[in-house]
């Protein structure tokens, strides 16, 4: 079993998460790599895809939703799941659900999509997104769940074993 995660993120805290999910589906037996969209290629050698991007203004980014063009009908014949990465604060803002994630899920068929919280540091921010994260009272600092994300990869890995349920 070999599962291509692939992460789109614009200041690496979605990568960090990607390569989360990563490392525990390689703890779990499962054999994994993490991509980023342009360095993604031929899909025939997996046997599964997770794709993850950071959300912005409620979109996908756009290497993320690119790569699923470009891929689309290799994913289709392809188990996948989908993630999120953007929300911040304590309680965690935005509520809505992002709107690529659930077209895209609906589009690929995808076990499931998952929204995980973010990161925010305004010292990884241009000038202009310091002035927008401002103006929306954005707060700063890390509101990511590892626990939460670890055990998303591991119930992936479950229902990529055999024997497995699906996701």
């Amino acid at each position: 079993m070999k599962v291509l995660v692939i992460s789109a993120s614009k200041h690496g805290a979605t990568t960090e998460i990607a390569d989360a999910i990563t490392e525990t589906l390689l703890a779990s037996g499962i054999d994994a790599d993490h991509r980023a969209p342009a360095e993604v290629g031929d899909l025939t050698e997996y046997d599964a895809v997770v794709i993850g991007s950071a959300i912005y203004t409620g979109r996908w980014l756009e290497p993320a939703r690119r790569l699923i063009e470009r891929q689309h009908a290799a994913l289709e014949g392809l188990p996948v799941w989908l993630f999120s990465s953007g929300p911040v604060g304590d309680p965690l803002a935005p509520t809505e659900e992002p709107q690529d994630g659930v077209r895209l899920c609906r589009e690929l068929k995808a076990r499931q999509h998952v929204v995980f919280a973010g990161k925010l540091n305004a010292s990884d921010l241009s000038w202009v997104e310091r002035t927008i994260t401002g103006m929306l009272k954005s707060p700063y600092g890390d509101f990511r769940n590892w626990d939460a994300i670890r055990a998303w990869a591991q119930e992936i890995a479950t229902a990529l074993m055999p024997g497995g349920e699906t996701a």
